[in-house]
């Protein structure tokens, strides 16, 4: 009995020598990654001081051009809010489109490669690509952030879609409904309130990142904090950070209130 009990608990807790020697391997592989990228302490140790001076020289903040920054906000507000609801309007159909459950694969396939493509490249790469095609300005901003929201926002439709019962959707095409009413009917209700909540986190994503592509030259806050970076005007870039943070602050406690009174 007592042989059994030992081999028993030999066999519970048994060494998984595999994952010790991959752990042992990414920490050597760390190592050396951070041996070839020159990172020390010492690199790091320097870092830290001119981070503390920085922050010293950002102490108090500048508000004194309130007008300049009020233009920035106002202006990555309205490139985030219009590029969330022209990505959201493009990636219903192309959701449904994309659900396997509801289109064929030769429908399917292709619309998932589109999304993909989408989701492929950095926001900031896709404003420069329109920064240069169509110039500086809100309207690439915006444009690069629709190829994002696209990207990200007819994925999760797609699918939310794929996850729906199916017994409702053939209940209603039994009665002889045409695709859209089984879509408004069987479709929509199932995954009305997870459609929701993404068009929310899209929103917030796209105020973040509003205030970004900016340094590109893609319009926004990012522009104005960018410039006052090169000027060394750090009191000021420390007006515009908080002004950033009080924005997304705001946005998340509007969205937190708009998703617990759809619940």
């Amino acid at each position: 009995m007592s042989a059994t009990t030992s081999q028993t608990r030999r066999l519970a807790f048994a060494p998984n020598w595999a994952m010790r020697a991959a752990l042992l391997v990414l920490a050597a592989y760390t190592i050396w990654a951070s041996s070839r990228l020159g990172l020390t302490w010492d690199r790091v140790a320097h870092g830290m001081g001119e981070g503390g001076r920085l922050l010293a020289r950002m102490v108090p903040p500048n508000f004194e051009r309130w007008q300049l920054l009020l233009e920035g906000m106002l202006e990555s507000l309205q490139i985030a809010v219009l590029a969330s609801a022209i990505g959201i309007l493009i990636s219903l159909p192309l959701g449904v489109l994309a659900a396997r459950n509801l289109s064929p694969i030769w429908v399917a396939g292709p619309v998932r490669a589109v999304i993909a493509v989408c989701r492929s490249l950095h926001y900031v790469i896709v404003a420069i690509l329109f920064v240069k095609a169509i110039g500086f300005g809100a309207l690439a901003g915006t444009a690069a952030l629709v190829v994002a929201s696209v990207g990200f926002i007819a994925k999760l439709f797609a699918e939310a879609i794929e996850e729906i019962s199916m017994k409702q959707v053939e209940a209603i095409r039994a009665t002889g409904a045409n695709v859209m009413k089984v879509l408004a009917y069987a479709v929509v209700p199932q995954v009305s309130s997870r459609f929701i909540g993404f068009c929310l986190y899209q929103l917030d994503s796209n105020l973040r990142n509003s205030t970004l592509v900016g340094i590109v030259g893609a319009g926004g806050i990012g522009g104005t904090l960018f410039a006052a970076f090169k000027r060394f005007d750090y009191d000021f870039v420390a007006a515009i950070l908080l002004a950033i943070i009080a924005l997304i602050f705001l946005a998340e406690i509007i969205s937190g209130r708009v998703r617990a009174a759809l619940r």
